[in-house]
């Protein structure tokens, strides 16, 4: 039997490319389609003959811990719903634009259905454990010109709300001197992002020992004081410190650069901000997408009970 491949997969990934989606957008999309040429291949199934009961033998197939990834190893642990749905999302993309292309489908985009997810209670830690987070380079690194940045860069992705991804890209031309910051977000979404004065002077403090031509704002420290070195730093450097941080101030609650965007949206909203600010700030194209923030808290749900329940008083 001749290799069955996806029509129009090229083009297809060709119109990714050319709207501007991120390289890894790109390559998400690419990799879970191999999953699914290979699935097609093993099977035996024709992709003009492929069913709903065969996709949903494919659902179970993504599951299942005879998986094999894009590169045809067997996949090394079984797939959470999360990541399922978003392979399951990437052939309804394909499908569609096979459908835009004039090139018929198997079947209709919308039978493929989303596998059902477990919502997991999100989990932010107490505003006086974040803030020791913040200020805990100062105390556990030896090198002050590290401890400085590492403190800076706490500082301004809790004072934000900024993704990891765009922190390491934040370039300096990005912050005016009032503490906004342009940002270029997931999706290539334009917002504004806001410093503190807290994080503003932390920031600065920062800058004023970088001396890097690098144009970017955090840099490694082998590029500090040089004029060669303009490498960003890395996420999984930024995240192994911050466990590292919160490992050693005993906070049991698990803390990432994610859970510093999380809890600003927890505090914001504590505080009484508003979810459509906090969206917009956050970059969120759906309010639906903000709300998991803004109800992650206890003390949320808490205050506004006792604020409005009409028999509270």
């Amino acid at each position: 039997m001749n290799k069955i491949t996806l029509p129009l997969i090229d083009d297809y990934l060709l119109n990714i490319k050319v709207n501007n989606y991120s390289n890894e957008t790109l390559y998400n999309y690419e990799r879970d389609l191999t999953v699914f040429e290979d699935f097609l291949n093993d099977s035996n199934i024709e992709f003009d003959k492929f069913t709903k009961k065969n996709f949903l033998y494919y659902k179970a197939f993504l599951s299942s811990s005879d998986r094999k990834t894009a590169n045809k190893h067997l996949g090394e642990k079984k797939l959470g719903a999360y990541s399922i749905n978003r392979m399951l999302s990437s052939i309804r993309s394909y499908f569609k634009f096979l459908i835009d292309s004039d090139y018929p489908v198997p079947i209709p985009p919308d039978a493929i259905k989303m596998t059902k997810t477990i919502k997991k209670k999100s989990q932010v830690a107490e505003l006086d454990e974040l803030t020791m987070l913040l200020e805990s380079p100062m105390k556990f690194e030896t090198n002050n010109v590290v401890a400085t940045r590492n403190r800076a860069i706490l500082e301004v992705l809790f004072a934000t709300g900024m993704r990891i991804s765009e922190l390491i890209n934040l370039e300096t031309g990005k912050i005016d001197k009032e503490g906004k910051i342009f940002i270029l977000g997931k999706g290539k979404k334009e917002r504004f992002a806001y410093l503190t004065p807290r994080s503003m002077r932390h920031l600065d403090d920062y800058l004023k020992i970088r001396n890097s031509s690098s144009p970017y704002v955090f840099v490694p420290y082998r590029g500090l004081n040089s004029s060669e070195i303009k490498k960003k730093l890395s996420p999984n450097y930024i995240q192994a410190k911050i466990k590292n941080y919160r490992e050693l101030l005993g906070i049991v609650v698990p803390t990432s650069a994610h859970s510093l965007r999380h809890g600003f949206a927890t505090y914001l909203a504590e505080s009484g901000a508003n979810p459509a600010a906090i969206q917009i700030l956050l970059g969120h194209e759906s309010l639906d997408t903000t709300t998991r923030y803004v109800h992650a808290s206890d003390k949320y749900a808490q205050k506004n009970h006792k604020d409005f329940h009409p028999l509270n008083k």
